[in-house]
């Protein structure tokens, strides 16, 4: 979902709910992901930076989703310490619908084994919304709809997933106890292309001539009625008084596929403010500054320690957290005790063929994709991605390359780019040349983040997951008498930095 794609940025698509539940809550204008699906969801589940957690890759594949989980054992094992199994340990129940996307090729990496009670929903990124197939290249396809460990074939009536996600929601709410505390993540896979939606929806954007964007339209549409009927079993069932309502996107809108990150730079993919700004806000009787606006700084890791410490949880000392309890910056308007997040530093992504050791004043090699931001201040470099101002396509069809009929702006060479974000937002003046100290100063927090940072394991694809083999069905292929065998075997492993 891009940072334009709702009614209260300006959007012409109609999302009512939200629009309310964020004008009666605490709106998060300061709010930050990551740029792709996959690492954002591992940094929500584990409070930990990709850094720290390995996952420095955009995407997997899901012939390749021994990338996302890593091939050995340790490292299923290391996320499985930050996971909600802490809830469980307060007397939580803990449920999952929707989108996991967080690696399966062992059981011990399934939704239910990582703190959940129940799941019902997809492995993937992305499949069809009412077959439930995905296909991952031409031959290899499979199902992917599970009801806890296994393929729901039964409990598949050809519905359209955002629709049906939330009737299982519904069954959640009135099965449970409203007296006993309740954890539920929802992870609609709304507005995720393949672009679907039931016909209906598309009743109020005819016209918007760009088709990808008139269906773009219709799926958020349906989505925002989804969120309405689980606020309103929220009510109907008795939670709504002592319950807290989050919701966040996890990257920037893809334009390709309908999405708005207007007027920020960039889009999904990249980390730019478009790929990496998110829509966000809280919604709760508990909040003590209802129908305000957040503009601290905000991240996605932190939203797993300030759960925990609400549901008054126990969280390790050992276990050495980077997200930070937010609650009071949100609910009481206090300062934020975050001052700085590490976007991401990949080694394996696309090296700026011009970035040196040189350009990065002796402290970083330039050439490696990284964004770190610190108080005001937002330091990029190598290939940061797609770096263009897209147009909202309902109205204009003036191409990318513009703002306000100014052209980007590009110096042959550069792979170091400095914005302050508070004054311009939208990233329009590298202030890079003009403060080096800064620039200095922020590379040097990269390079301490970089010290503890975990080295990236890179396995290649493993024809073993093709659903063929597997009676049909996206799921686990690893089998456990292997584990020895594999774990012996070195993977392809990339140091972050060498001079």
């Amino acid at each position: 979902q891009g940072f334009r794609d709702v009614g209260y940025h300006g959007s012409e698509i109609r999302t009512p709910t939200l629009d309310k539940l964020a004008a009666e809550g605490v709106k998060l204008e300061n709010y930050y992901v990551q740029p792709m699906c996959t690492p954002s969801r591992s940094q929500l589940i584990t409070g930990k930076l990709l850094a720290a957690n390995g996952l420095y890759v955009n995407n997997a594949h899901e012939g390749e989703s021994l990338k996302t989980m890593k091939l050995d054992s340790v490292a299923c094992q290391h996320l499985l310490r930050f996971d909600w199994l802490l809830l469980k340990e307060v007397g939580y129940s803990t449920h999952m619908v929707g989108k996991w996307h967080l690696g399966f090729y062992r059981r011990e990496c399934m939704p239910t084994q990582r703190g959940f009670d129940s799941f019902f929903g997809s492995l993937l990124g992305s499949g069809d919304y009412y077959t439930h197939f995905k296909c991952d290249s031409p031959g290899i396809c499979g199902y992917d709809l599970y009801e806890n460990n296994n393929a729901a074939w039964d409990h598949d009536n050809g519905i359209y997933s955002t629709q049906m996600y939330t009737q299982k929601v519904q069954q959640i709410l009135a099965s449970h106890n409203p007296r006993k505390p309740i954890f539920l993540y929802i992870a609609y896979q709304a507005v995720h292309s393949p672009l679907q939606a039931p016909g209906r929806y598309f009743e109020h954007y005819r016209s918007i001539n760009n088709i990808n964007r008139r269906r773009y339209a219709a799926m958020l549409a349906c989505l925002d009625e989804a969120i309405n009927n689980v606020t309103l079993a929220l009510r109907k069932y008795g939670y709504y008084e002592n319950s807290i309502i989050i919701y966040s996107s996890d990257n920037g809108g893809q334009p390709m596929a309908g999405g708005s990150n207007w007027p920020l730079r960039g889009s999904k993919g990249t980390y730019w403010e478009g790929g990496i700004r998110a829509v966000g806000f809280v919604h709760s009787p508990l909040l003590k500054n209802k129908g305000s606006v957040c503009k601290e700084l905000v991240h996605i890791t932190d939203w797993f320690p300030t759960l925990i410490t609400l549901a008054e949880g126990q969280i390790d000392e050992d276990i050495q957290l980077d997200g930070y309890d937010v609650w009071e910056t949100i609910s009481e308007g206090r300062r934020s005790p975050r001052v700085d997040i590490l976007h991401n530093i990949d080694p394996i992504y696309t090296k700026a063929k011009n970035g040196s050791w040189a350009a990065g004043y002796g402290i970083w090699n330039t050439a490696i994709q990284s964004a770190i931001r610190v108080n005001h201040w937002k330091l990029l470099t190598g290939n940061p991605g797609y770096s263009d101002w897209v147009p909202p396509q309902a109205f204009s069809n003036a191409g990318p390359n513009r703002w306000h009929n100014e052209r980007v702006s590009w110096s042959a060479g550069k792979t170091v780019w400095l914005f302050n974000i508070t004054a311009d937002p939208y990233e329009r003046v590298d202030l890079s040349a003009r403060h080096p100290e800064v620039v200095k100063q922020l590379l040097r927090r990269l390079s301490q983040f970089n010290k503890t940072a975990v080295p990236v394991r890179y396995p290649p694809k493993d024809p073993r997951s093709n659903p063929k083999l597997n009676g049909g069905v996206w799921g686990p292929w690893f089998k456990e008498d292997e584990k020895k065998k594999k774990s012996e075997k070195t993977h392809t492993a990339y140091n972050l930095l060498q001079p």
